[in-house]
């Protein structure tokens, strides 16, 4: 494994230097490459490292380790899986000052809120080891008297876990953690941006104890990753964290092999206040939910919707509020909004934002990069939005508040569902009856209700409509990962 004084990852201040290496790992050995691709900081510009840029041959290899693996992994006990599994937990606990640096310095996320992931992270490893003990059968009522019918649920084949750039270490966990509990074994491909947190899980799975091609780490061109994935009948399930767009192609390309998919993909997620609300609740739950990691969260409020009566009021006291936000490097303990991931986010920010103007918003705060430079823009709040607007009809995916008016609890419904996602949804209110009422009307996966955020290794993760295919997390994480077997006993007398 390389060292921190044999690259450039010495600008990465860690104790444990072995979770940092320019390495993939298959087949229980980590392997390097001529070719390679630059890990930078997206605060400073500055060079990380250089990792493997590998392609169809690697993926190939990783995936028959994989199959070969699956074949002894899957005969263990649930508690025999489950014992490495909190090996692993304690590892990532142990760690977890330095995984959050990693994932700070290839990520830029605010410190803070890094070691709040590692924390979620690891809580699918603590979940899913203990929930591997509780995978039951059922026995079926037969008409006939001579005959029993059971069913059995098992793991089946090898699963490729592709992860986003925005959460680098919880949705690795959150799909992995799962199928491993169930004795399934994995091809992890993490995004380009982000593949040092991924590693840094990998090195300490390695020393948790699992065997050799259970877990295997490739980065790299993800077309021609992806397509090896999607193409290999080895592979028997792909969970995948990502646009829709992709979501898309990845449906496409499995289809000639019909692998099990779960998808959770992009969001447009409306954030509704009412009139009889706690006006400072929302205000904090909007700020929690809103400007997390840099407002560069699927199920981040895209839309702000605020009841006629209180919206001026609360407008301005939102951009109070959001003006005192403190805009740096992450890795800096006073930072709470960090840069924008590249170059492309920014310019997407800005699209949106000169859209609204230029069809009638009202800029109230912001609405350009700061002063800062590269990859930093500032915390922005747009008034007068309305639904002609791009922010409107796409994620804008960055520090950009968009508040909609609105008369009655209808015409918000209908609203908040005109869109074609489905993932997370939020409103305020202090009504019981109308809680029941826009909860049930809302079509959204997830409904924080007087709450900005939620999301938890115990509650199911997903979207409906164009945001996904599947749940995440909870008892039902662990079914994505099982095949239904029914046996069918005859001639019992």
């Amino acid at each position: 494994m390389l060292k921190a004084s044999q690259s450039n990852t010495a600008k990465i201040n860690i104790k444990n230097k072995n979770l940092i290496t320019n390495k993939c790992y298959i087949n229980g050995v980590w392997v390097g490459s001529d070719k390679n691709f630059k890990v930078t900081n997206p605060a400073t510009g500055q060079l990380i490292i250089e990792v493997p840029d590998f392609g169809k041959k690697e993926t190939a290899q990783a995936i028959d380790a994989a199959e070969l693996a699956f074949k002894t992994w899957s005969r263990l006990t649930a508690h025999e899986r489950s014992k490495i599994l909190k090996k692993w937990y304690d590892l990532v606990i142990e760690n977890q000052d330095d995984l959050a640096t990693i994932m700070t310095a290839e990520q830029g996320k605010p410190l803070s809120e890094a070691k709040g992931e590692i924390i979620y992270a690891a809580n699918f490893i603590e979940w899913f080891s203990e929930e591997a003990k509780r995978v039951y059968g059922d026995v079926l009522p037969d008409p006939i008297k001579d005959k029993r019918m059971i069913t059995l649920k098992q793991p089946i084949g090898v699963c490729a876990a592709i992860t986003p750039w925005n959460f680098p270490a919880a949705m690795i966990t959150r799909k992995c953690a799962p199928g491993l509990a169930a004795g399934r074994t994995f091809v992890i491909k993490p995004a380009e941006q982000t593949p040092l947190t991924a590693i840094a899980f990998v090195v300490l799975a390695e020393q948790a104890g699992f065997p050799k091609g259970v877990i295997n780490l490739i980065t790299g061109e993800p077309e021609e990753i992806g397509k090896e994935i999607t193409s290999n009948p080895k592979i028997r399930k792909i969970s995948f964290t990502g646009s829709t767009a992709v979501g898309r192609i990845l449906m496409e390309q499995s289809a000639s092999t019909v692998k099990k998919l779960s998808l959770e993909l992009g969001g447009n997620a409306p954030f509704i206040i009412f009139d009889d609300c706690d006006m400072d609740a929302a205000i904090e739950g909007l700020m929690l939910g809103k400007f997390r990691n840099t407002g560069q969260v699927c199920v981040s409020p895209n839309r702000i919707y605020v009841q006629e009566k209180i919206y001026d009021s609360f407008v301005k006291k939102a951009v109070e509020v959001i003006k005192k936000l403190k805009i740096g490097d992450g890795l800096k303990g006073e930072t709470q909004l960090g840069p924008l991931i590249d170059d492309a986010a920014i310019a997407k920010v800005q699209e949106h934002i000169k859209d609204a103007v230029s069809k009638g918003a009202k800029i109230e705060l912001g609405g350009k990069p700061h002063v800062l430079g590269g990859r930093f823009y500032e915390a922005t709040v747009l008034a007068n939005v309305d639904k002609s607007m791009k922010l409107a009809n796409e994620e804008t995916f960055g520090p950009v508040a968009p508040f909609f008016k609105f008369k009655t609890e209808q015409e918000v419904i209908e609203l908040a569902n005109n869109t074609e996602f489905g993932l997370a949804a939020y409103f305020f209110s202090k009504d019981i009856a109308r809680i029941w009422r826009v909860a049930e009307a809302i079509e959204a996966g997830m409904i924080g209700i007087n709450t900005g955020i939620f999301a938890s290794a115990y509650m199911p993760f997903g979207g409906i409509k164009q945001s996904g295919i599947g749940r995440e997390g909870a008892k039902y994480g662990m079914e994505e990962y099982l095949e239904l077997k029914t046996l069918s006993f005859g001639n019992i007398k």
